[in-house]
Formats: structure tokens, sequence, C-alpha cells
């Protein structure tokens, strides 16, 4: 009991941190390597379990596009769900973007009846999180890849990040700080999924922390905070997380066959 109380603190301790500089310096070769990867694993996960045909909508990371959710589409879709792109372009966190997206999603939902899942990369994880506070009644789940809801201040992002971040958004550090603490980080009214890095070389890998709950979980993988999208173990979680049946969410099972040396044990943060 002691220990966890410590390591409760430390995590909450390192939300105010950056990423390593080895991790920042290592993350192209990293994703590199997630895309080389990937190319073996893909006649593996093309044997994932099968969805139920519903609808999935990718939102993509600071400055990336619906390119770079192109492969996390094209795999689902193979999966039977019906994937959505964001259609808005570069993702540049400005609050032009934010208002567009909200009209976006109301666009998807009236397109689309029934509920839909959402994930998100990086800061398209954040946004899902919001849209799914906004429609609590329409969302399904949320699965995040490392998005860094949690986190207490723009210093937890790599600093070349957050330069860039205020140039392409046109927020200044206070308003880009008072954003961070507005992004609902406490558990939703919908199943959700943070999945993590601890080498992220982004952002801080304790600011993509969910709060424990009865809906809640954080799957960490190894690889690199750009690689979400090429990752062959966070395609293997979203099939096995999107293929549960609505109302029927189970935590992510680490002990069957070989999951547990593939995936670490997460750390933990209580709510």
């Amino acid at each position: 009991m002691t220990y966890r109380v410590y390591e409760e603190l430390e995590i909450r301790d390192r939300k105010t941190q950056s990423p390593s500089t080895l991790d920042s310096a290592l993350e192209l070769p990293r994703v590199v390597l997630e895309m080389t990867s990937l190319t073996y694993a893909w006649p593996l996960l093309a044997s994932g379990p099968r969805g139920d045909g519903h609808c999935v909508m990718f939102l993509p990371g600071f400055t990336a596009g619906d390119q770079s959710t192109l492969i996390l589409r094209r795999y689902l879709s193979r999966l039977n769900y019906q994937t959505l792109p964001w259609k808005l372009g570069q993702n540049t966190g400005s609050y032009d973007l934010q208002d567009r997206l909200l009209d976006r999603f109301e666009q998807v939902l009236q397109e689309h009846p029934g509920k839909i899942s959402l994930v998100g990369q990086s800061l398209g994880g954040i946004f899902a999180r919001v849209l799914a506070t906004q429609w609590p009644e329409r969302v399904r789940q949320v699965i995040t890849l490392s998005a860094p809801f949690a986190s207490a201040s723009p210093e937890s992002t790599n600093a070349l990040v957050g330069r860039l971040y205020r140039y392409v958004s046109g927020m200044s550090h206070d308003e880009m700080r008072d954003q961070m603490q507005e992004v609902p980080s406490g558990p939703l009214a919908m199943p959700s999924t943070s999945i993590y890095t601890k080498t992220d070389g982004v952002v801080h890998w304790s600011t993509c922390l969910e709060a424990e709950g009865e809906q809640t979980e954080n799957i960490e993988v190894l690889g690199s905070h750009s690689g979400m999208g090429f990752n062959p173990l966070v395609l293997y979680v979203l099939a096995d997380r999107l293929a549960q049946a609505d109302g029927q969410w189970r935590p992510f099972e680490r002990n069957i066959g070989c999951r547990g040396l593939m995936f670490p044990k997460p750390a933990a943060l209580a709510g």
C-alpha cells in the first residue's frame, strides 16, 4: 500500500516534466522501426477479431491530417468497421479548428445513427475526450494514443514542439496552459482506453494516464509517440478493444497467451 501511494505521488510530480532528451532524439528512428515491423506483423494482425460494423472516427495529432490515420483506418475497415476521417486538414490546434471540429462531429452524428467510437492520436486524443464529454450519449468508447490529456502545463511537452504549437495555433503560453487545464482528465461517461509509451519523445508519458475507474484503463506499449499509427501493438489493442459489444466492456487482459511478454504492466493512478 505504501509503495502504491509513493508511485501515485511520483506520477503526479512528473506531469510537469518534459520528455527526456534521449527519447526525443530517438523519435524518428523508432518511427521507422515501427513502420518496418508493421510490414512483418500485418498477416498476423489481419486475423484480429471482427467488428460489428459500427462507426469509428479518427482524429489526427498536432500538425497531422487524415493521411496519418490512413493505416489505422484501412486496418479497421478490413475488420468490418465503418471508419471515418475527420476531414479538417492539418490539425493546427487553433480555436477556429476546434470550432470546426464541433461542427464536423455534429454532421457525423446526423449522418450516422447509433453510437460512434473515437480514436485520437496525441492532440487528437484530447479533442476526442472533449467530444465525448459534450455528446456522452452518442459516443461508444474513446481510445487515445499518446494523448497528454492530463498535462498540467506546456512544460510537459518537448520544448521545440511547444514553440511550434504556439506558432501554428496562434496561442500564447498562458492560453496553452489554460486550455490544458480545461481538458477533461477525469473518468468519462463511457469506456476509455489510454495507450501510451514510457519512451515518448514528444510529451511526458505520465500526462497520458487515465485515473483508475470501472471503465478506464491504461495500456503501455513499446514504441514512440509519433509512430503510434504504425505500431503493430497499437493496432492489436485497437482491434481487441473495439470488438467488444456495446455495454459489455471489460479491461484489457494482459495475462492471456503471450500478451504479458508484449505489454508491460501499466502504471496506475488512482482517481
